[in-house]
């Protein structure tokens, strides 16, 4: 049986770590007219990764952008739908003009998932909180797409224009 003592340095030991990459992750400088003109401008967002399980920001977030007016396409090959849309396997079954791929999966396995989107020509890769490859970002910008990293739309959203 697991002590509380040991929990909680080990809960203590991941929130460090967490804070640590985090921190030290290098911090997009898109400016707040560029990211409103992103939000406002694209309103068909396919998210890679998104999730079945409410409690999670791969739901809440989509749920949000749903919500406040986009057009949400999932893309998680386990699901047969999620927020009562049809979820592609991937971003390549998608048969529509898409503005933002935002992407929920972690730093190291982003680099597939932007070569697959940069062949639908999104106009924006968003990486979500946490999320920074630099070979994926420049491969899609070389492709003229333009990058968002390590921010959030949902949170993006409420600061410019959900105030």
């Amino acid at each position: 049986m697991t002590s509380s003592k040991s929990l909680s340095k080990t809960r203590t030991r991941k929130l460090y770590l967490f804070q640590v990459i985090r921190y030290s992750m290098e911090d997009d400088l898109s400016s707040d007219e560029s990211i409103r003109s992103i939000l406002l401008s694209n309103k068909t967002v396919v998210v890679i990764g998104m999730s079945r399980d409410p409690s999670k920001d791969a739901y809440r977030v989509p749920k949000y952008l749903s919500e406040h007016g986009y057009d949400v396409i999932p893309v998680n090959p386990y699901a047969d739908q999620i927020l009562g849309r049809p979820c592609y396997s991937s971003i390549s079954d998608v048969n529509q003009d898409i503005g933002i791929v935002d992407i929920f999966r972690p730093s190291e396995q982003v680099l597939p998932f932007v070569q697959e989107a940069i062949t639908k020509k999104p106009q924006v890769i968003w990486l979500q909180e946490g999320i920074h490859n630099i070979q994926a970002e420049k491969l899609a910008r070389d492709a003229g797409i333009q990058v968002i990293f390590n921010r959030c739309i949902m949170v993006e959203h409420q600061r410019l224009l959900d105030a």
